[in-house]
């Protein structure tokens, strides 16, 4: 016969695992439940009779039978007439909590998306010198809150709905409307989808239009979300080097055909040069004879300080081939998560069922006081502040800079929220290390390239940093050089 359990162990089990917001019934069945999963009760043990329990534990009988029962429906006892109550569960049988989770058997596409990493931003965007960081302080918040108030007051009801999965037909107007004007983009409103990110831009043009082994060419050195979701698909890249004038389509002639093009045509990243005109029209007629596309990102080409960008290649495009990418976490914020891909017209309907399979839409509420933003005209205004503010910023470091002028040299500085500053040849590594024990948040530029790098030094980011923070850093920059 089985041994019953201890009745005065109860008071304490039931003590240690009630949850006051519980009835007396639940706090029993939830007390027994958890027990019996911990394999703190034997298989085929006999629990106390309800009448003894319910006296120890100074609570009902019924309430004791009741648990009882609800035990033995859910298979955890087994109630003998003329026996009593057992425990039928056998613990042995269950994982413990370190064995529970099944092996990690991705698929190979997913086994993709984890060797190729993520793009993980900082969540420190004040950390000198730290790149691609707007200057959230800057932003007129008062005034975003003020378009949000009324905006709910307008049609808050019906934006809290779910929305178009290609986007709120007001913001597709609006960013249309400024990239005719602005950056010489030639596109009807139904070419925009709107998406939450830059980087979910480049995820869903490498899953819908690679297969696994398909070519791309990549600049080099290059921006790693862009190479992370090309690896992530499959794809073999095939790095192009970057040279003044950008990327370089006469050696791209000698490589293998491409399915996919990635290029920074406006303000190549990292090394902030802007791609000449004859460059710009090679690569379009190179994407037309291999039947490829080109993804022109466009990521911070509102910040020009000394001379007009050139109009986007999309503009230049009579062959259908680019996707222009742009994003509004670096003009307005980074927790707005709103950016937009402008398709070639042939590309719309099977990105808008993509959009539907992956997540639906972005917030609705986000995109029209965005549309607000920019069609009363305060995005326009909120540019011509940034670029004033990001320019001093930009030449007041310059200036600090001065006194190790012999070992550095900041190239392509007219624009962008970041310059890169190339260094003397063997200084990129121990110079981080020592920056970085100093506290600065200092990218090495060799990072970013796929071969052997060619120029070494860092992708300076100055634009997040007040005026008291570029001083400071900037000479704790050069005092850890003077210690090496």
């Amino acid at each position: 016969m089985s041994k019953p359990l201890s009745a005065p162990v109860w008071p304490t089990l039931f003590a240690a695992s009630a949850t006051a917001s519980m009835g007396i019934q639940a706090q029993l069945i939830h007390t027994l439940r958890k027990a019996l999963l911990a394999g703190r009760l034997p298989q085929d043990s006999r629990l106390p009779a309800s009448r003894m329990l319910a006296k120890d534990l100074a609570i009902s009988r019924s309430s004791v039978e009741a648990a009882y029962a609800q035990l033995e429906a859910e298979g955890y006892l087994e109630r003998r007439a003329g026996s009593g109550s057992f425990v039928a569960f056998t613990p042995q049988l269950r994982p413990s909590k370190k064995t529970a989770s099944a092996s990690a058997q991705l698929s190979q596409r997913g086994q993709g998306i984890v060797d190729a990493g993520g793009c993980r931003d900082t969540t420190l965007p004040s950390l000198a010198f730290n790149a691609g960081q707007p200057d959230t302080r800057a932003f007129p918040h008062a005034l975003w809150q003020k378009l949000m108030q009324q905006r709910w007051s307008k049609s808050g009801a019906a934006l809290a709905s779910y929305g178009p999965a290609q986007g709120l037909p007001e913001l597709q107007l609006a960013i249309a409307g400024y990239l005719a004007q602005a950056r010489g983009v030639d596109c009807q409103p139904e070419q925009i989808l709107i998406l939450n990110s830059s980087q979910q831009a480049l995820q869903m043009i490498a899953q819908l239009l690679i297969d696994p082994e398909d070519t791309v060419w990549l600049e080099d050195p290059g921006y790693l979300g862009a190479r992370n979701a090309m690896l992530a698909a499959g794809a073999q890249i095939v790095p192009v080097p970057v040279d003044q004038e950008g990327f370089n389509t006469g050696i791209s002639q000698t490589l293998a055909a491409p399915r996919l093009i990635y290029t920074t045509p406006s303000h190549q990243y990292p090394l902030g040069i802007a791609m000449s005109l004859p460059r710009r029209m090679t690569l379009i007629a190179q994407a037309a004879a291999h039947q490829a596309w080109i993804i022109e990102d466009d990521y911070d080409s509102e910040f020009y300080y000394d001379q007009r960008p050139l109009p986007a290649l999309q503009g230049l495009d009579q062959q259908g081939r680019v996707i222009y990418v742009g994003t509004f976490s670096k003009v307005l914020f980074p927790s707005l998560r709103l950016a937009y891909i402008v398709l070639p017209p042939a590309l719309v309907p099977a990105f808008i069922t993509a959009r539907i399979a992956f997540d639906g839409h972005s917030a609705q509420f986000l995109q029209a006081v965005t549309a607000d933003f920019i069609t009363q005209g305060h995005f326009a205004t909120h540019l011509r502040q940034m670029r004033l503010l990001y320019r001093s910023r930009r030449d007041l470091l310059l200036e600090k800079l001065q006194p190790i002028a012999d070992v550095i040299k900041p190239v392509n500085t007219a624009a962008g929220l970041q310059f890169a500053l190339q260094l003397s040849k063997g200084l990129e590594k121990p110079w981080t290390a020592s920056g970085t024990t100093a506290g600065l948040a200092l990218r090495p530029l060799s990072a970013f390239y796929q071969k052997e790098a060619k120029t070494e030094g860092w992708l300076m980011g100055y634009a997040s940093l007040s005026n008291e923070q570029i001083i400071r850093a900037s000479e704790t920059l050069i005092k850890s050089y003077q210690e090496k």
